[in-house]
């Protein structure tokens, strides 16, 4: 999976129900994407996300659906493939929330420790 498509999907994921715009997706993949050292163009990616959603939301089927709207798009909650997408990004998020707290208590220093 491309990294935009897994930040395209993440963005869908937190939006819910309601769904998130186009130029939204399209400013988060682009922040979360951009670097000093790989720098991208912002029509680029929004012009990516644009397929992708488009691509992704053919039929009533699809992991994407278009919400009511005009350009807002949301994860299609009755799709097989969208659920354990749902399921996969829990298990990472928790797994990552353990991550940062066990590194912590093993890198603190005591600076009131008598040696």
């Amino acid at each position: 999976m491309n990294e935009y498509d897994r930040e395209i999907l993440k963005v869908l994921l937190e939006a819910g129900s309601v769904g998130i715009s186009v130029q939204k997706i399209s400013r988060h993949v682009y922040n979360s994407c951009n670097s000093f050292f790989n720098p991208i163009v912002f029509q680029d990616v929004h012009d990516y996300v644009l397929q992708y959603l488009q691509r992704n939301s053919k039929s009533d089927a699809s992991l994407i659906v278009r919400a009511t709207q005009r350009g807002i798009y949301k994860l299609n909650l009755d799709n097989q493939e969208s659920r354990q997408l749902m399921l996969k990004f829990q298990e990472a998020r928790a797994q990552a929330e353990q991550q940062p707290a066990a590194i912590a208590s093993d890198l603190s220093l005591s600076l009131f420790d008598e040696d």
